[in-house]
């Protein structure tokens, strides 16, 4: 069987492409538009696994042809930062809605079954504890709310044209990759403490409560949605744990064994609550978090002690 990887460079996708071993495929087709030039994501690759790479735009022609023959489909390609999604609203547009239409669209019609990644980040502003029966949603961003948006397509779709897929609502990601990136909360807090520079905190969030999610969760994630074949064309939230910025913040101080100092800053994002985001409808069928902040923060540090051992 065929699996095709769109977004397949990646924070997440650099590291599931490093775990798949295991599985029975005879292709895995690695699709990326290298926008963000994360050519070492391909690097040192499992040699047991038959990849293929194709430089190749999910709102392009050529995703028909290169879609061909798939049995599965990890859609990861998005524009991801949501406070910078302000400043690109139709970028956002055009490749998080338009291109998992596109991509949707193909497997329907191609018969292939779809994972589709969404974010936590569609509950936007809510009061205390959330799950998938939530239908008050409250997208706070361009990126969230083409999230959303893509979601109910699919929802359409599957009753429409008879697409399989699932989609996870993936909690903040946190934790390494060859692929990483440093503009989502937990890494980006990491990086500006081990440069001894003040944590940049929205004026409103010290005190919320948001959900994160250990990147090796998001990937036993991924492989268990395609090893139990659950394209059921339901929604779950997939979260490691629900933690406040200040708890996120005395983890890195522990790891780095010193205080670390906060910048309030003002964003066009700031939701007023705090809220648990709970993962329950996921776990119950047989999915365990196994993620750690605190050693994923170790590890980020680790990887960092060139930056984070430097004299001030």
């Amino acid at each position: 069987m065929k699996l095709v990887i769109t977004g397949a460079l990646g924070h997440i996708g650099s590291s599931l492409i490093r775990n798949l071993g295991g599985m029975a495929w005879d292709e895995v087709l690695l699709i990326d538009n290298l926008a963000t030039q994360r050519y070492c994501s391909l690097f040192g690759l499992p040699e047991d696994v038959p990849f293929r790479f194709v430089e190749a735009d999910v709102l392009s022609d050529r995703m028909e042809p290169l879609l061909g023959g798939a049995g599965v489909v990890i859609h990861l390609a998005a524009i991801t930062n949501a406070a910078g999604s302000f400043d690109r609203e139709k970028e956002v547009e055009e490749v998080n809605y338009r291109g998992t239409e596109r991509v949707a669209r193909i497997c329907a019609r191609q018969h292939a079954k779809l994972i589709n990644l969404s974010t936590t980040s569609v509950y936007g502003s809510q009061e205390e504890v959330v799950d998938e029966t939530c239908d008050q949603l409250n997208p706070q961003s361009p990126y969230a709310d083409s999230k959303l948006r893509a979601e109910r397509l699919l929802t359409e779709l599957g009753r429409d044209e008879g697409l399989r897929f699932v989609t996870l609502r993936f909690g903040t990601i946190f934790g390494t990759s060859i692929g990483m990136r440093f503009h989502t909360a937990i890494n980006k807090f990491v990086w500006q403490a081990c440069l001894n520079l003040p944590l940049t905190v929205w004026r409103t969030a010290l005190h919320q409560r948001r959900p994160y999610l250990d990147l090796a969760d998001g990937v036993r994630a991924l492989r268990f949605v395609m090893e139990t074949d659950r394209f059921d064309n339901e929604i779950y939230n997939v979260v490691t744990l629900n933690a406040t910025v200040a708890e996120v913040i005395e983890v890195i101080g522990r790891a780095l064994k010193r205080e670390i100092a906060i910048e309030l800053v003002d964003a066009r994002i700031m939701n007023q609550l705090s809220y648990n985001v709970l993962a329950k409808k996921f776990e119950a069928l047989g999915f365990e978090v196994r993620g750690d902040l605190a050693a994923a923060v170790r590890d980020t540090v680790a990887l960092l002690r060139a930056v984070s051992t430097r004299s001030t």
